[in-house]
């Protein structure tokens, strides 16, 4: 009853949204800032800590003694490298970094699993899914009489379905957390991004030609309920259609132009980050990092009391 809830509350909310859509909607997918400190390596290393271990993580390093803190690195290290082969390459680097970053992700689907892990085996498959989600709709479609909510649940059962399949990388109709964290949150995995699109063209395609046009893509953000004239915002929205996302001049987007619209080639932080952490502590220049070399310069990657207090006082230094 609790999953039939919250899919009454996504699709009540779903249906206000497309009744009356006076706001505009963020259907663009950006990468966030690793740190929103600046990144000046002479003074300060607290754009590294909070890129290499997340905002609050970093905090809690900054009272640790740095004993403490190498000792707590040394076993980040150990899970940064992937294949134990006792060396931590930029990609592994990466990798970490953007778990990191998407640490709140990790957290919400924390939260809801055993909602859905029904049986306890630490898996969730798909007819537990459908059964926590769907089960009251599928045992009780007499209840369902509007004929929105049918349509509704008739589009979201397979919808979720095909997306379920997608993020089950091994094929066996049940979700591990990492395969169920990218059914929950495509847009984060990039074996997802053909799905986000794909839903994306669905929620907006409404004459169902495969395509997006103008008239659709400014009904997805704003409905003429007053017959009143557009408001600027719009006009420029219709400006962007046709100057920036309708690439090929046709009158409308297909599949690769709303990837391009909704997922664009942001710089990548992470990647930069990376980088920048092995060019700075790979001694022997052989571009990937030992857990000593990291240890050796633990305080660009990690705080501690000493390195806070440090910083405070350069910091108090340079405003005085």
């Amino acid at each position: 009853m609790a999953g039939f809830s919250f899919v009454c509350a996504v699709l009540f909310c779903a249906a206000v949204a497309q009744t009356k859509p006076t706001l505009r909607k963020e259907r663009v997918h950006h990468e966030p800032e690793l740190s929103r400190q600046a990144h000046e390596d002479n003074k300060s290393f607290q754009y590294d800590h909070e890129a290499f271990l997340g905002k609050e993580e970093a905090k809690t390093f900054d009272q640790l003694t740095p004993e403490e803190s190498k000792d707590k690195l040394g076993k980040i290290v150990d899970r940064i490298d992937s294949d134990a082969d006792g060396y931590i390459t930029t990609a592994e680097l990466k990798a970490w970094i953007k778990r990191v970053q998407k640490r709140y992700v990790y957290e919400n689907v924390a939260k809801v699993w055993t909602d859905y892990d029904l049986n306890k085996d630490n898996k969730i498959s798909w007819d537990e899914y459908k059964q926590a989600t769907y089960g009251y709709y599928l045992a009780n479609p007499e209840e369902f009489e509007d004929a929105t909510d049918q349509f509704s649940f008739k589009k979201m059962l397979p919808r979720d379905e095909r997306r379920f399949k997608a993020a089950d990388l091994n094929r066996d109709l049940a979700a591990d957390r990492e395969e169920f964290t990218a059914f929950l949150h495509p847009e984060e995995f990039e074996h997802m991004k053909d799905i986000v699109v794909l839903e994306t063209l669905e929620d907006i395609d409404r004459n169902s030609d495969g395509h997006v046009d103008e008239d659709e893509y400014i009904a997805d953000m704003f409905a003429h309920e007053d017959g009143g004239p557009e408001p600027e915002w719009v006009k420029t929205e219709r400006e962007q259609f046709s100057d920036f996302r309708d690439l090929n001049k046709d009158g409308k987007m297909d599949q690769d132009e709303i990837r391009h619209w909704i997922m664009p080639q942001d710089y990548d932080h992470a990647q930069a980050e990376a980088r920048h952490l092995v060019y700075e502590s790979d001694q022997d220049k052989d571009q990937m990092l030992t857990k000593e070399e990291i240890l050796e310069n633990w305080n660009m990657f990690v705080g501690s009391q000493a390195t806070n207090y440090g910083e405070d006082l350069t910091r108090n230094h340079d405003e005085l």
